[in-house]
């Protein structure tokens, strides 16, 4: 089938502005269609456009031969223009429908689709990320994504108006952020860089010109691991703030997180319909447990976890089942900290490092800084870096570092947390991961 020109087209109204008020009123909506029904004598056209869809009826002795003939053209995921009258209806579940005076074919799809747009024939997730711009059209894909398109919103709004300003670190970087094999080398002209880990060590040089920072984006890990809540490349959000300490960052991401829930279930109450997932507003503060704590509370539940190694996944889970809520993890010993941790004055077994769980999920982690020169390069050489790699980052140590703290947060786990999705390849648009790099 041959496409028509959009021509002078220009969209009246999206599906969910098309009500029974405007019976009688000749409409142009754009969209693809999502489902296609024959009776006979009538035939239905469930178009789709961002907001939600509506069914196009088309009685076929009250329309004329042209219109007959294109709609039953028509198949699933053509993209298509209609312009024709609302009429109130009894047998469509918002009580409208439109009879088309006009259809233009504007995109045609190939058929068989890859999979089943309409989601009654479920997929397996690795064929879904095969075709993902078409499983993203999906009704609850697009859910989720305006579920993070919220709390992403909201998130700057909230670290903006808290005094903190959106900065941009480089992506490609001499040397690893935080030591570690999990890098991906790039060759730059001449010489080998990596891509960024993180932001770390720009946003900690960085609060010596701003005193608060805050970046969201684009990070890259090669994690060996293939599991549901890792992915090679990720979506960071991040602060750093000056003249603080653990504490005070703790208060700013409990509050953080408590705008992210009012939020997205002020604006969102349609889409967690759709996922059937209620975002819970977490009530301040939030618990806070040492990490000796939890190592005591796993061990009376069985789970021996060896003290200074990190909590594995499945002790995670036992917790998560314990706490089934917003809590944190503090005093992490300096043997599961990154280098630039610092260490508790009254114990250097210990840092002032954290991390914020919801439920099993580790979504931050974050604590004050090392503010010393010496020290860093101390706690350089303790975890078998060289120093010399870090000399840039050093020298910021020579311009007045202040006392700092921050933390960092998984964007995709966050969204997890508010559509209650296991898998964080469902959160991710296009995800990368050891087995994936297309499309």
């Amino acid at each position: 089938m041959k496409a028509n020109q959009l021509g002078e087209w220009r969209r009246t109204h999206y599906t969910v502005e098309v009500t029974p008020d405007l019976s009688g009123k000749e409409v142009i909506i754009f969209g693809w269609v999502l489902d296609i029904r024959d009776l006979g004598g009538i035939r239905f056209i469930i178009l789709q456009d961002r907001e939600g869809d509506l069914q196009i009826t088309i009685p076929r002795k009250k329309v004329s031969p042209e219109i007959v003939k294109k709609a039953e053209a028509l198949q699933r995921q053509y993209s298509i223009g209609v312009k024709g009258t609302v009429q109130k209806t009894k047998m469509t579940p918002r009580g409208v429908e439109i009879i088309p005076n006009e259809i233009k074919v504007l995109g045609v799809a190939q058929h068989p689709l890859p999979l089943d747009v309409t989601g009654r024939t479920p997929s397996d997730i690795d064929v879904r990320l095969d075709a993902r711009v078409l499983d993203l059209s999906r009704q609850e894909n697009r859910a989720i994504f305006r579920v993070q398109h919220t709390a992403l919103e909201a998130t700057r709004r909230f670290l903006s108006e808290a005094g903190f300003i959106e900065v941009q670190t480089p992506r490609i970087i001499a040397s690893a952020t935080e030591g570690g094999a999990a890098l991906f080398p790039v060759n730059y002209y001449d010489k080998q860089a990596f891509l960024a880990q993180s932001p770390q060590l720009y946003k900690e040089q960085l609060v010596i010109d701003f005193e608060k920072v805050f970046e969201i984006g684009h990070f890259f890990r090669a994690e060996e691991s293939h599991t549901r809540r890792h992915t090679s490349e990720f979506v960071s959000i991040d602060i750093e703030q000056a003249f603080a300490t653990s504490d005070d960052v703790m208060e700013v991401l409990e509050e953080l997180m408590h705008f992210i829930c009012e939020v997205v279930n002020d604006r969102c109450k349609k889409e967690l319909k759709i996922l059937k997932h209620k975002v819970q507003v977490p009530e301040k503060p939030f618990k806070r447990f040492t990490y000796d704590q939890m190592i005591e509370e796993l061990k009376k539940k069985g789970a021996e976890v060896k003290w200074g190694e990190d909590i594995p996944t499945p002790a995670l889970r036992t917790l998560g089942k314990l706490h089934p809520y917003f809590y944190f993890i503090t005093h992490w010993p300096k043997t599961a900290r990154a280098f630039y941790i610092k260490t508790k004055e009254d114990n250097p077994k210990l840092t002032e490092g954290f991390d914020l769980m919801w439920r099993s999920i580790e979504l931050t982690s974050g604590g004050s800084r090392v503010d010393s020169k010496d020290t860093l390069i101390e706690a350089l050489k303790e975890k078998g870096l060289n120093p010399d790699s870090f000399r840039f980052h050093l020298q910021a140590f020579d311009f007045g570092m202040p006392p700092h703290a921050g933390w960092a947060t998984g964007l995709e786990r966050l969204t997890m947390m508010l559509t209650g999705k296991q898998n964080i390849r469902e959160v991710t648009l296009f995800p990368r991961d050891r087995f994936r790099l297309t499309p």
